[in-house]
């Protein structure tokens, strides 16, 4: 059963119906994963990876279950779907689970127009070892550095294809690269560490490899005598490297998984202001050469572009079928399934508005307070959107950096936090999350 992954799928489905489901849908994933890390001028590690792995969900009425494997033999197909049966037998009745209705099935657009697959060749081990090569040899040049920890460069390819018993039938190749570098610059105690990196679709659209490593150890050298920060309510401005964490609570809560269980501080919030009135959050999986973009979601409906917020108001939530059916709505395209799992919500590409001024300005209309730039761990209540977080980054007097700051913690509320941030003009366009650095008066700083 290796001759196509659409094949594959077609004899899970009658694999399935045969064995008593009432409706089934399968997955198949081809992937190829080359990896290369070196340190100290050397090679340190070697990776590939080839695989064929598959993955069926059935349904009995409103009961079902999900099964994988990494055995595509025929014999491996039936007791695969046998046990799938079987199982769903004795699960739980759940009247919302169900596949699309054949009328709701479709594309966006022609898989070709998003531009997923880089049509270069799979690159050779030997360029993917001369780029972490050059990463390491551009951190090692900068004055200030003790170790490079780690350069690492790979490249992936998976082909996925999505069969069900409704009649949906489709698939994509994506490719993906990257390219990373941790730098370690100090001593003892006083030792920081630095990253920087790239992931891109198309491996031409990387960043140059010298460049992330220069700026791995420029990052870790400008954490060199970083102490605590005063305590006390400061404004806080999120450097564009971590301000897409704060979308990400908001996105959490607008997922209809949360709005189903009533665990969401959004749940009674549809169509009111919950940004800036300039600010949209607007949604569009149909991005070119963005890795969060596909024509179709996990269950076959075409995905669009839409504005989860439109000048500052909610508009709808993050649903897949089942959350919609519960809620009484329509799905937005929106389910997304791994191969040993059910459909869940979730979110693809995102825009946040960007504003007009540059984080130098929005440092100097700060004066004194905090620049973030990692997070570490989160205590966030989702009934509430009390807000607690592990931070480091740069203390900030009459509107320029004075001293690196680590060991501190970040409070607040996300509601009034997003409900008064302003945003700079520095996101980065090609990411999943396009959200600039986002400035937040009046937290709670917890350090010396």
């Amino acid at each position: 059963m290796n001759s196509g992954l659409d094949k594959i799928t077609e004899a899970l489905i009658e694999a399935a119906r045969t064995a008593g489901a009432t409706a089934a849908e399968a997955m198949a994933v081809e992937s190829r994963l080359l990896g290369i890390g070196v340190r100290g001028g050397a090679l340190e590690q070697a990776e590939r990876a080839e695989a064929t792995d598959i993955g069926l969900r059935v349904l009995i009425g409103g009961q079902q279950a999900c099964v994988s494997a990494s055995d595509t033999r025929t014999d491996t197909l039936h007791t695969l779907a046998e046990r799938a049966v079987a199982m769903a037998r004795e699960a739980p009745i759940d009247p919302h689970a169900g596949l699309a209705d054949p009328s709701e099935l479709g594309s966006a657009c022609p898989v070709e127009e998003l531009e997923l697959c880089d049509p270069a060749p799979e690159p050779a081990p030997a360029a993917l070892q001369e780029a972490a090569h050059e990463a390491e040899a551009a951190a090692l040049a900068v004055a200030g550095v003790t170790q490079v920890q780690s350069a690492a460069a790979q490249w992936s390819r998976r082909r996925i294809h999505i069969a069900a018993s409704n009649g949906f039938r489709a698939g994509y190749i994506r490719t993906d690269s990257a390219l990373h570098c941790t730098a370690i610059a100090g001593t003892g105690t006083g030792m920081h560490r630095g990253s920087d990196g790239d992931s891109r679709i198309f491996r031409s659209d990387l960043i140059d490899a010298r460049d992330i490593g220069r700026v791995a150890v420029e990052r870790a050298v400008a954490m060199l005598g970083a102490r605590k920060p005063p305590t006390g309510a400061f404004p806080v401005l999120f450097d564009e490297r971590v301000a897409g964490t704060l979308i990400g609570h908001l996105l959490a809560a607008a997922n209809g998984a949360a709005i189903a269980r009533g665990a969401s501080w959004l749940r009674e919030r549809l169509g009111e202001r919950i940004l800036p009135a300039p600010l949209s959050l607007i949604e569009d999986p149909l991005r070119r050469r963005a890795s969060a973009s596909r024509p179709f979601d996990a269950e076959g409906l075409a995905t669009r572009r839409r504005a989860i917020i439109d000048g500052g108001v909610l508009n709808g939530w993050i649903l897949d079928l089942a959350t919609a059916r519960k809620l009484g709505l329509a799905s937005t395209a929106n389910a997304h399934r791994g191969l040993s799992g059910p459909p869940a919500p979730a979110a693809w590409n995102v825009a946040l508005t960007q504003g007009d001024r540059s984080r130098e300005a929005l440092l100097r209309e700060m004066g004194a307070g905090l620049l973030v730039t990692s997070l570490i761990g989160a205590t966030i209540n989702p009934n509430t959107g009390d807000y607690s977080r592990g931070a480091a980054g740069f203390w900030v007097e009459n509107g320029e950096i004075a001293w690196p700051v680590h060991e501190c913690t970040i409070a607040g509320n996300l509601p009034e936090m997003l409900a008064g941030m302003i945003p700079a003009n520095d996101a980065r366009p090609w990411l999943s999350r396009v959200v600039p650095s986002l400035l937040v008066e009046g937290l709670t700083l917890a350090g010396a």
